[in-house]
């Protein structure tokens, strides 16, 4: 029966369907395995495949499940609307958050439906900002294990530890070390609402199964005293492991996931501390398959924006000129994104595209005349330039075109730092992408505002749409959503087993491709989520193409159409008949 079910496995993004559930079409039935037939109570407490009152009245009978349902039979459809009418009353983001979780854990598939159909709605709440708040108080919202924890006690036995998760066929990792959670800082175990959030947005933008995505926290210990000293923390009550200890386990941890899942595992680190995030990238990248969310994901979104935002402000990208606040991973991911793209479009080495780019540390402007002090991954932005201490003294220095904050702090783009970019551009590209909202460099508002109306802007967090001088204005999120769900399924779906900066270039012209000329009028340099699936298909066809290109991928032969391709291989959250 076995091998008959696995030749039925067509489009299932490279991992075998061995029950069946995605090559059956919805008018087919299925049947609700677990390790056995899933049947009666244990039927009704399997997220996986839970109905509710949603069952028929042929599955109560061959199910067992007379009794243990009130008679009405709903649709999936009617739930939804309950659900989310449930969800709306909620005044506190932070308690939709709860409800939302509460169903993930009781009711997988319509969970995702209500993401996928209110994805504008709901996507402030599963992900940022509302995450950010949930991770705080992770401890006290501690129910059940919704992914792995692996903790230095598990040194030694990191490969034991991956085969206690009764899924066997995982395609999708995200893991955190908890040190750098948003801009939030160290949270230790309880960051993992980021893998736990990133995933559910894997599924419900990128189509990736839930079944085949697995959140991980590295639990290495914290260094935030408060979290030390509450009595609900849920990790390590020790001081964070550092050097060597680190490294060797952190190898131990990526050599068990190569042993466990094999060469085509995606593994997306995720808030890792810069000084690691760099490291572990560029370890790993040539011999596991590896994405950094924070520092690829945010510059492929942002560099999609700027190539977007160019029908606006006129000109190439090798015309403007770019000044970042903050010169961390996002920052200096983002800046070598750009660098790469204008060399690609111009011939021009990356080491004299480079020059356009500036960045502002909380040292100053970073100049050659710091190079001997400056960490390795700062060194290529360091520019001939006089010193220059503050951000509003660099945007007269460097007259740029273009602004954008990564510095994790709020309210850095002042009234003086944004009326000075309009003073010296028509239109000037503000984007405060530091996330929470509240860390923002400035709200949409003060862009618009200080601006007389004439700033492009986009956020890494929502902000609502303002009216200046009788014309609306639709400020753009440049969230990694866009990015990392169609961009992973690519990966996935093609087989591909390393991942090439071409890919993240691909992504980027393939997002900002999606941007019309309605958007256009509104301001807009970003599609609207509404649209995320249709979105996620195109960036998943661009990257699959680009790795077939550079022969990296190893689902053969090529589909002809990847976008329908990628389309068929998506997750649908439909309620399925049972048998």
């Amino acid at each position: 029966m076995e091998s008959a079910l696995k030749d039925l496995s067509t489009p299932t993004g490279g991992v075998e369907d061995v029950y069946g559930e995605d090559c059956a079409t919805e008018d087919q039935c299925i049947t609700p395995w677990t390790i056995a037939v899933s049947s009666g109570y244990n039927l009704l407490r399997d997220p996986r495949y839970n109905k509710g009152l949603a069952f028929t009245e042929r599955e109560r009978d061959a199910h067992y499940l007379r009794g243990l349902l009130p008679p009405v039979i709903s649709s999936q459809e009617l739930q939804e609307k309950k659900l989310m009418q449930s969800i709306r009353q909620y005044d506190v983001p932070l308690h939709k958050y709860v409800a939302m979780m509460e169903l993930e854990e009781r009711n997988e598939r319509l969970f995702y439906k209500l993401l996928i159909d209110n994805v504008e709605e709901l996507l402030p709440i599963v992900y940022t900002p509302t995450v950010g708040e949930a991770c705080q108080k992770y401890g006290s919202l501690f129910k059940r294990p919704q992914g792995l924890y692996i903790s230095l006690n598990e040194k030694g036995r990191i490969l034991e530890v991956l085969k206690t998760w009764p899924e066997k066929s995982i395609q999708v990792i995200v893991v955190t070390d908890g040190e750098r959670i948003l801009g939030l800082g160290d949270l230790g175990c309880q960051g993992m609402g980021i893998p736990v959030g990133k995933l559910a947005l894997y599924t419900a933008l990128g189509g990736v199964r839930p079944s085949a995505c697995l959140p991980i926290t590295i639990d290495v210990g914290t260094n935030n005293e408060k979290l030390l000293n509450d009595e609900f923390y849920i990790g390590l009550r020790q001081r964070r492991a550092t050097g060597q200890e680190y490294y060797d386990f952190l190898h131990e941890f990526m050599s068990a996931v190569k042993q466990n899942y094999g060469e085509k595992i995606l593994v997306q680190f995720e808030d890792f501390a810069n000084h690691n995030a760099f490291e572990l990238l560029a370890k790993y990248r040539t011999s596991h398959l590896v994405f950094n969310d924070d520092i690829q994901g945010t510059a492929s979104v942002v560099l999609a924006g700027l190539i977007a935002s160019l029908k606006l402000l006129g000109g190439a990208l090798c015309d403007h000129t770019f000044l970042f606040l903050g010169a961390g991973e996002a920052g200096t991911g983002i800046a070598e994104l750009i660098a790469l793209e204008i060399s690609n479009k111009t011939n021009i080495p990356v080491e004299e595209t480079r020059k356009k780019i500036w960045l502002v540390d909380s040292k100053g402007l970073i100049v050659s005349g710091r190079k001997e002090t400056l960490q390795a991954f700062k060194k290529p932005w360091a520019h001939e330039h006089e010193p220059v201490n503050n951000l509003l003294d660099a945007v007269k220095a460097v007259k740029p075109t273009v602004l954008i904050g990564t510095s994790g702090t709020g309210r850095t783009f002042t009234k003086e730092v944004v009326e000075a970019m309009a003073c010296m551009n028509k239109r000037p590209l503000i984007m405060a992408l530091s996330n929470p909202t509240s860390q923002a460099e400035c709200t949409a508002e003060e862009a618009y505002t200080w601006s007389e109306g004439r700033a492009v802007f986009a956020s890494g967090s929502p902000f609502p749409s303002f009216e200046y001088d009788g014309k609306l204005n639709i400020p753009g999120q440049a969230n990694n959503c866009y990015i990392f769900p169609g961009f992973g399924f690519g990966l996935v779906m093609s087989g591909t087993i390393r991942v090439h900066d071409d890919m993240l270039l691909a992504a980027s012209e393939a997002l900002a491709a999606q941007v019309t000329e309605e958007h256009y009028a509104k301001g807009m340099i970003y599609p609207p989520f509404a649209d995320i699936r249709k979105i996620s298909a195109h960036i998943a066809a661009s990257v699959a193409a680009k790795a077939y290109e550079l022969g990296v991928a190893t689902r053969l032969p090529r589909p002809a159409d990847l976008v329908k391709y990628a389309e068929s291989c998506m997750y649908t959250p439909n309620y399925r008949s049972y048998r």
